[in-house]
C-alpha cells in the first residue's frame, strides 16, 4: 500500500464511518476504482480503530460514567438501576450477535461479501429500507427507555453490517427508528454500541497480522497507521456535525445516495470498469 493510498482510505474511512452510507463499502469501491484492488478486510477493521477512538473521546464523559456505573453494579444490584449501568449491560447485550455472527462467518466476511455486486445490492436495498423505517417510525423514545429486547434487536442491526454496503450505523439507526426512538437517540446508541465490537474486531486482526494467524493479511504497517490517524481526526468531525444534523434534518440525503453510487456501481462492474472480486 502506497502513502496516497493511505491518506485517501484513511480520510474516506473517516468520512463514511459514522454518516449511513457504509465506510467498508466505500473502501472497497474508492480501492477499485483507483486501480489499488480491495484493501482487505484486516485494513479495513484496523482504520476502523481509528474512528472508534474519535468515539471514545467525543463520548468520554458518558462512556466514562457507563463503565463506572457498571463496575459498581456487579457487587451491588442495586446500582443494576441506575440508567448508566443499565446502558452498560445493554451494550454488551448488544454486542453478542455481531460478535457470534462474525466468528461463525469470518471466511465470508473476507471473501464472498466483498463482492462489488454484493455491496451494490446491500446499499440500494438497505437504503429503502432505511428511508420507510425514517417515515414511519415513530421518533418519540429515548436511550432511558431502552429495554434489552430493544437493545438485542439493535445488536441484530449491527450484524448486518458484517455485509460491506449495509451500514452498521445505517443498520443499527433504522432499527432504532423503526423500535420509536428519535433520530439522534438511535444513533447514539448506535456510536456506543459499536465501541467494543469494532475495538475487537480490530485489535484481532492486529493480533493476526502480527502473528501470522489463519485470517492474518499482509498489513503495510506505516501507512495503514497513517490512514488509522486520519480517520480518527476526520470521524470526531462527522460525529459531531451528524449529531447536531439529526435535531433537524431527515436521512432522505444519504438514502438518495446510497442508491445513486448502488446502482452506478452495478453499472461499472456490469460494462467491466470495475472487478467485482
Amino acid at each position: 500500500m502506497s502513502w496516497l493510498e493511505a491518506v485517501v482510505l484513511g480520510l474516506v474511512q473517516g468520512l463514511t464511518e459514522f454518516l449511513p452510507i457504509s465506510s467498508s463499502a466505500h473502501l472497497r469501491v474508492v480501492g477499485e476504482a483507483f486501480g489499488w484492488g480491495d484493501p482487505g478486510a484486516a485494513f479495513t477493521a484496523i482504520t476502523q480503530i481509528g474512528t472508534e477512538a474519535a468515539v471514545l473521546l467525543y463520548f468520554r464523559r458518558d462512556i466514562g460514567r457507563i463503565i463506572s456505573a457498571w463496575v459498581r453494579s456487579l457487587g451491588d444490584r442495586a446500582v443494576r438501576r441506575d440508567p448508566d449501568a443499565r446502558m452498560g449491560w445493554l451494550i454488551i447485550v448488544g454486542t453478542l450477535p455481531i460478535g457470534i455472527l462474525g466468528l461463525l462467518f469470518q471466511d465470508r466476511i473476507e471473501t464472498t461479501f466483498r463482492d462489488l455486486r454484493i455491496v451494490a445490492i446491500a446499499l440500494v436495498a438497505f437504503s429503502l429500507v432505511l428511508y420507510w423505517a425514517d417515515r414511519v417510525g415513530g421518533k418519540k423514545r429515548e436511550l432511558d427507555q431502552l429495554t434489552v429486547g430493544h437493545g438485542i434487536a439493535f445488536g441484530f442491526a449491527q450484524a448486518m453490517a458484517l455485509v460491506p454496503g449495509v451500514s452498521r450505523s445505517g443498520g443499527t439507526i433504522t432499527m432504532g427508528l423503526f423500535l420509536g426512538y428519535s433520530r439522534a437517540a438511535a444513533a447514539r446508541y448506535s456510536f456506543l454500541l459499536a465501541v467494543p465490537a469494532v475495538l475487537a474486531s480490530g485489535f484481532f486482526q492486529v493480533y493476526e497480522a502480527l502473528t501470522g494467524g489463519v485470517a492474518g493479511e499482509s498489513v503495510a504497517w506505516g501507512p495503514t497507521i497513517v490512514a488509522t490517524v486520519l480517520a480518527f481526526g476526520v470521524g470526531l468531525v462527522v460525529i459531531a456535525w451528524l449529531l447536531r444534523y439529526l435535531d433537524r434534518g431527515s436521512f432522505t440525503p444519504f438514502v438518495v445516495y446510497r442508491v445513486v453510487l448502488g446502482l452506478l456501481i452495478l453499472a461499472l462492474v456490469g460494462a467491466g470498469v470495475l472487478a467485482p472480486q
